[in-house]
Parts: structure tokens; C-alpha cells; sequence
């Protein structure tokens, strides 16, 4: 679960970047970070997802 916690992290501080930080940085736009950060976390976490299905130990397995 580290990873999709990390992920979930990424996607919030991108956000906050992104839409709620109205300061200017010469040589950096926040905007842009915040938009990579959210796009780095939804990958994480649908890998993570991904994963998790991959090895659940509900899965079902037909045997023949």
C-alpha cells in the first residue's frame, strides 16, 4: 500500500501546485510542476491498482 499512498501524496501536492499556489518563480512555473506531479501520481497509482489485481488472493483460478 507505500505505493499507492505515495501516489495519492503526488497527486494532492501536484493539485495544490497546480490550482492553490498563486506565487511567481522566475525560471519555474508551478502550474506546469503540479501538472506533472498529478500525472507521475495517477500512473503510480493505476500501476499500483494494476499490481494489486495481478496477485490478489481472491482471484479466481479455474482448474480443469
Amino acid at each position: 500500500m507505500p505505493a499507492l499512498g505515495t501516489s495519492l501524496l503526488l497527486i494532492a501536492v501536484g493539485a495544490i501546485l497546480a490550482f492553490a499556489i498563486n506565487v511567481s518563480v522566475s525560471g519555474v512555473s508551478l502550474y506546469t510542476v503540479g501538472v506533472i506531479l498529478m500525472i507521475v501520481g495517477g500512473i503510480g497509482a493505476l500501476m499500483s491498482m494494476l499490481f494489486w489485481t495481478s496477485f490478489a488472493p481472491f482471484a479466481r483460478h479455474e482448474v480443469q
